[in-house]
């Protein structure tokens, strides 16, 4: 892995990760046409440091309406501090559950002293199945939505409302291709929340769950070194550079996706995403 191939994936990242559209399939994919090994450690780490950089483009970019939203009065940072824990509580009981029983069941018969759910991150057949699934709820969502556009959708969110968006975004971390923005947004305007909070309520998630996946990833990374800190070094220091890609094309890609939400083409999203599932589908049969 050369900073050529790092820049080049820090840049699909930084597009699709903020997109709907499921930035670590793509990203996996490109790993793969350049024949690298999507589930190694290293590989992993990577993709989470660059999460890392999207993260960044987020907070720089809903900073001024995140206060204006959520900042505005201590009722309304209360109302979104709970939302925002509760939410992220029930990711982790539906997203680790699921881990769980992927590498304590599904797995126990992987070689090694313990199986990773990130083994299963190159296998473009689970990939393109997750991509469709995510098309089909987005593309649903987005009709919904523009059916419904005189009815008044809720402002603030109901404990029901970002209950549904925490338990759903704990169904997108161990299966790639199943758009965590695009699953949870959709959630949100299928329980009538208006498109603008149901965009900034998921990237605040966003912020809140990066970390925790950095924290996983790195730990892998120490295993696979046999616990030696210095065999990390090669793959963290380049990452910071793929870090600062990352934003910068993060940023262009939420200015892209506030626009398209906004005048209700959200459906074309889950179109797309449908369009991927069979060209990554046609990839897997091709033997990539």
């Amino acid at each position: 892995m050369n900073m050529v191939h790092i820049i080049i994936l820090a840049i699909v990242q930084g597009l699709a990760e903020l997109l709907p559209v499921s930035s670590s399939a793509h990203v996996i994919v490109a790993e793969k046409l350049m024949g690298m090994d999507p589930s190694a450690p290293a590989m992993t780490l990577l993709l989470v440091m660059l999460h890392t950089g999207t993260m960044i483009a987020v907070i720089v970019y809903f900073w001024q309406r995140w206060r204006r939203a959520f900042f505005s009065s201590v009722p309304e940072f209360k109302s979104f501090a709970v939302a925002l824990i509760a939410a992220t509580l029930l990711t982790g009981i539906v997203g680790g559950a699921i881990i769980e029983f992927v590498e304590k069941v599904l797995m126990r018969h992987q070689a090694g002293a313990h199986a990773w759910v990130e083994q299963l991150f190159s296998r473009l057949d689970l990939i393109a199945a997750a991509l469709a699934a995510a098309g089909v709820f987005i593309l649903v969502a987005g009709l919904a939505e523009n059916r419904r556009r005189q009815v008044a959708a809720t402002l603030k969110l109901t404990p029901a409302q970002y209950s549904a968006i925490g338990a759903v975004q704990g169904l997108c971390i161990p299966f790639r291709g199943f758009s965590r923005s695009g699953a949870t947004i959709s959630t949100g305007l299928l329980g009538g929340v208006t498109r603008a909070r149901a965009e900034d309520f998921s990237f605040a998630l966003a912020v809140v769950l990066t970390p925790p996946a950095d924290a996983r990833e790195i730990l892998r990374v120490y295993q696979s070194q046999h616990h030696h800190l210095a065999g990390m070094l090669p793959t963290v220091i380049p990452s910071v550079v793929g870090v600062v890609f990352a934003f910068l094309a993060g940023l262009l890609a939420l200015k892209w996706l506030s626009r398209w939400l906004e005048t209700g083409r959200w459906h074309f999203f889950g179109i797309y995403c449908l369009i991927a599932a069979i060209v990554v589908a046609y990839f897997h049969h091709r033997g990539l």
